[in-house]
């Protein structure tokens, strides 16, 4: 099931610094950004093995997600709140505002065999 996570932000004059260190419940092993999205929905898949950590860190955009229970939307607006995905979460992405970077965190190598393109049935 998708959850919310805060990361840790240091805050001063001088501005913030947000930290990615021992939070996400996986090693890292890929990195990747999605920007300058027009109207388009992208992801509507989920993996057989591969969890994801999504940070918006410019902008804004919305992550639908349904773990075969549940469906839930999150909205990523603020760079210090980190989407855990699980592999079993089938998400998209959509309404990316123009500025919108979302940065995500993968803890396995892109291999496509891993993506499960078929929604869950209601």
């Amino acid at each position: 099931m998708a959850k919310l996570i805060t990361l840790t932000t240091f805050s001063d004059k001088r501005g913030n610094l947000t930290v990615i260190e021992k939070q996400l419940p996986f090693p890292i092993k890929r990195v990747f950004y999605i920007y300058g999205v027009d109207d388009s929905v992208r992801g509507g898949h989920r993996h057989h093995k591969t969890i994801q950590a999504a940070v918006c860190i410019n902008g804004s955009c919305v992550v639908s997600n349904n773990d075969g229970k549940k469906k839930e939307s999150f909205k990523l607006d603020d760079p210090n709140k980190c989407l855990i995905l699980e592999n079993s979460d089938w998400h998209t992405m959509s309404n990316f505002s123009k500025d919108a970077v979302l940065l995500v965190f993968a803890s396995e190598s892109f291999d496509p065999t891993d993506y499960i393109f078929e929604p869950y049935h209601d």
